[in-house]
């Protein structure tokens, strides 16, 4: 199987979130952002996951609350290619967390499946990938 494959029952994780020091369940924020937003995980670039973990240490280390429509003010979301997203800052607004956007290497290899049924609330899993181009 590809990481772009949908299943019933197969989900397609990357290994990113995992290597920068996510753990799974993912938090209400990020949890929230792929739910708003439609995203399968492995279509969310390296990228949107450093800004998502280092916002979930701001809200834990720091308590403030930063939410998920504070970022949509400061970024939009936008495809890479291939379906695959980024955060770009709108015009006239920083970039609110900086040097997120190193280039990842292999990135597109690196995820693995894990069986929905194995997952807790499975209900909540990505089952398809969001084409709509920008959200």
């Amino acid at each position: 199987m590809k990481s772009d494959c949908v299943s019933d029952v197969w989900v397609t994780f990357p290994a990113t979130p995992f290597q920068i020091g996510f753990t799974y369940p993912f938090s209400t924020l990020t949890q929230g952002f792929f739910t708003l937003t439609g995203l399968c995980y492995i279509q969310a670039l390296p990228m949107v996951w450093r800004v998502l973990y280092t916002l979930e240490h701001i809200v834990e280390q720091e308590g403030i609350d930063i939410g998920l429509s504070k970022l949509s003010r400061l970024n939009n979301l936008v495809s890479h290619g291939s379906h695959h997203y980024l955060f770009k800052s709108k015009p006239q607004q920083p970039h609110p967390i900086l040097k997120t956007t190193k280039n990842d290497t292999n990135w597109r290899n690196q995820f693995f499946f894990v069986r929905r049924d194995s997952i807790p609330n499975e209900s909540h899993l990505p089952k398809k990938w969001n084409t709509d181009g920008r959200i």
